[in-house]
């Protein structure tokens, strides 16, 4: 269900009522009904709430959404992070992962969470990224994010620009390449065209403009072709996603978050949607955040949510890396 004070309950109900979500999945909101009530109160749709306890409950009926209750049924402050909100995501999430691993749900779609509500409750994680990972057991993962136009892979996510520089090796560049690939085989490009981004102007101008495109960057690119993949680089960022949008490439492995998000959320804000990559179970969502500046007022677009639901439904989790 994602942050209670944030856009996710209205954008699932008005996603689930607009998508005929059941040509896709039979879906079950894992969170609280109480708020989702709210919810559609609040967009006066059409649709009965039906709280269960476990999965053997689960009746699905048109014109009803189904909430796995979870235990979690605390006050909570609209459009704020709140410590009860940070308390109560991490239980929604857990029990998602838990359904996910045993396989009795075949894919998660998580709707935005605060990540300083997550710092409230005394949580370490940044977002649902490093949870998830923590959750299953991953040590190299991802975020990819997909759209018609343009696809893009982060190397660093939630970490501040000035620590960027420090992170970027050989072997984490190496990494993400092959989880660019995997990420592709999910989407169904079998032979993904994979180009790296540079991480400086001119991507680095030969070593003038900063030099971890030849101590790291670079090395990545040839370890990666050496293990047959298809991939090329580094490119100058500023003309990369261009390529990319125009059909180059597949799949653009970018350096830091904005690098990537940027051009992205420029193309596809309303319909992007996020995948984490390296993960044994199935994951997306709406490539959007909380916007506690709109929510609980009537105004949130599902489109993104739509689509991460669609998504979903359609990956498959590729063959792992080696």
């Amino acid at each position: 269900m994602g942050e209670p004070g944030g856009i996710g309950p209205e954008v699932i109900v008005r996603a689930l009522s607009c998508l005929g979500a059941r040509e896709y999945c039979s879906p079950i909101i894992i969170g609280d009904s109480r708020v989702m009530n709210e919810a559609v109160n609040l967009t006066r749709l059409t649709l009965k709430i039906k709280s269960i306890s476990s999965l053997s409950d689960s009746r699905p009926e048109a014109g009803s959404i189904e909430v796995f209750e979870v235990g979690t049924s605390l006050s909570f402050e609209r459009c704020k992070p709140s410590k009860n909100a940070g308390m109560a995501v991490v239980k929604y999430v857990q029990k998602a992962v838990e359904l996910a691993i045993k396989g009795e749900v075949k894919a998660i779609v998580t709707a935005p969470i605060s990540k300083e509500s997550l710092k409230m409750a005394g949580h370490p994680w940044r977002g649902h990224t490093e949870l998830l990972a923590e959750l299953t057991g991953q040590k190299v993962f991802a975020m990819m994010f997909v759209s018609d136009k343009l696809k893009i892979i982060l190397s660093t996510i939630h970490v501040s620009l000035k620590d960027v520089p420090a992170m970027i090796n050989k072997k984490l560049v190496t990494n993400v390449i092959e989880l660019a690939r995997e990420g592709a085989h999910m989407l169904g490009i079998k032979n993904p065209r994979i180009a790296v981004a540079g991480l400086n102007p001119h991507a680095g101008e030969s070593g003038i403009l900063g030099k971890e495109e030849i101590k790291a960057i670079l090395p990545a690119v040839q370890k990666a072709r050496g293990k047959g993949i298809s991939v090329s680089g580094p490119y100058p960022p500023d003309v990369v996603f261009y390529r990319a949008y125009k059909g180059d490439f597949d799949m653009v492995v970018c350096m830091y978050h904005d690098q990537g998000l940027i051009p992205f959320k420029m193309l596809a804000f309303d319909t992007g949607v996020n995948v984490t990559v390296g993960l044994p179970i199935i994951r997306t969502s709406p490539d959007h955040g909380t916007a506690f500046d709109i929510a609980w007022k009537g105004r949130a677009n599902p489109s993104s949510m739509i689509e991460a639901v669609k998504l979903a439904s359609k990956l498959k989790l590729a063959n792992k890396r080696h």
